[in-house]
């Protein structure tokens, strides 16, 4: 998914015109994700994304999961307005019931609600520097992407909604690889701390002509039913894993 910040103005001033901002026309960006169980290469569910982009700013958009027969598993809506890295976001799972939200973020604090087996809770997080939450993690990679290809290692405070809190990260370039043709970056991202010891990393590739987001390997956001607990999944964003459904949703 490609992102960074940019609105154009162009002066006419040998004209002696007032200063017109320039602004690059809204496009729609539609895709599929495809998830396996890391265990046992299982398909679990499809990720149907559509986002809005001016230029390369992400704006905001929708994710749908759906499970291998098109029901609906959970949806996410995110709004990037006030923060390119920390959306205003809305997550709701249907089975078992379970919903996150961070309902406002200005300079003051990141303000989250939790609601799980019928209890609300809230939090507002304290704004820091390198600070990311939810989906705006990818966007905050896809724009050091030149960093890490360079081999810096980087760190980050990413709040987790689920957590009501915020952790520091590092991120750093594990080598690059070819995913559907195109060159790409492997990324190693894992807790700057002792959690390290307890979370598993997660590992992500981007493409370094389109700047997406081409595969993901770690925790889902989708729990098992079974167990209530996050699968622990392979999503490719390119190639059709085995098992992917002959019929898949409309992004």
């Amino acid at each position: 998914m490609k992102l960074s910040v940019a609105v154009f103005t162009m002066a006419l001033s040998s004209l002696s015109l007032p200063l017109q901002a320039v602004a690059e026309p809204v496009r729609e960006v539609r895709y599929l994700g495809y998830a396996t169980e890391q265990s046992s290469g299982r398909y679990l569910y499809t990720e149907a994304h559509n986002h809005r982009y001016q230029g390369t700013r992400w704006l905001g958009g929708k994710i749908r999961y759906l499970a291998p027969d098109g029901s609906l598993l959970g949806e996410k809506t995110l709004d990037f307005s006030a923060d390119p890295y920390i959306p205003v976001s809305s997550y709701r799972l249907i089975n078992p019931a379970y919903e996150e939200r961070i309902v406002r973020v200005d300079a003051q604090g990141i303000r989250m609600e939790k609601l799980a087996d019928g209890k609300l809770t809230r939090k507002t997080l304290p704004r820091v520097a390198d600070q990311a939450a939810d989906s705006g993690f990818n966007a905050w990679l896809v724009d050091r992407l030149d960093q890490l290809e360079r081999g810096d290692t980087l760190s980050m405070r990413f709040a987790v909604i689920g957590q009501l809190d915020q952790y520091r990260f590092r991120v750093r370039s594990m080598g690059k690889t070819t995913v559907a043709g195109e060159p790409a970056l492997r990324l190693r991202v894992e807790p700057d701390s002792l959690l390290r010891l307890l979370v598993s990393p997660l590992e992500v590739v981007y493409g370094l002509r389109s700047r997406d987001l081409l595969y993901y390997r770690g925790v889902s956001n989708i729990l098992d039913p079974a167990t209530g607990k996050a699968w622990s999944v392979n999503i490719s964003y390119r190639d059709k894993p085995e098992g992917t459904p002959t019929k898949l949703p409309t992004p």
